[in-house]
């Protein structure tokens, strides 16, 4: 049987990437997916809790916790088992498909290996 692999978008792998070292509200997890991303995912905050609902349904994230901040609810998520395992499988299908490319290039050079 071969087994379907779903490419993760890049919204979605940095989202779940941002709560690898535990959980965070919205707020903190759209400062921390820019980081990690390097500002390439800048995520809008209606993005961002569609996102959160679809991961939850999924199975991939929890939420962990709710305060309340100067009259508006915190919610915090944290990743699954399962979400954690996706988002290290989709690290290494990355890393594999770069490795492709980066294995026949030099980027010191910019000239095709031999």
């Amino acid at each position: 049987m071969i087994e379907r692999t779903t490419v993760m978008r890049e919204p979605t792998y940095f989202v779940l990437a941002a709560l690898l070292d535990g959980p965070l509200h919205g707020y903190g997890i759209i400062k921390r997916a820019q980081t990690l991303s390097d500002g390439r995912v800048r995520l809008a905050v209606g993005t961002l809790y569609g996102a959160l609902d679809r991961l939850a349904t999924s199975g991939l994230i929890v939420v962990d916790g709710e305060e309340t901040v100067q009259g508006r609810p915190r919610r915090y998520y944290r990743l699954t088992e399962d979400g954690r395992l996706a988002v290290t499988r989709e690290a290494h299908r990355l890393e594999q498909a770069a490795r492709v490319v980066t294995s026949r290039t030099s980027f010191a050079t910019g000239e095709a290996g031999a």
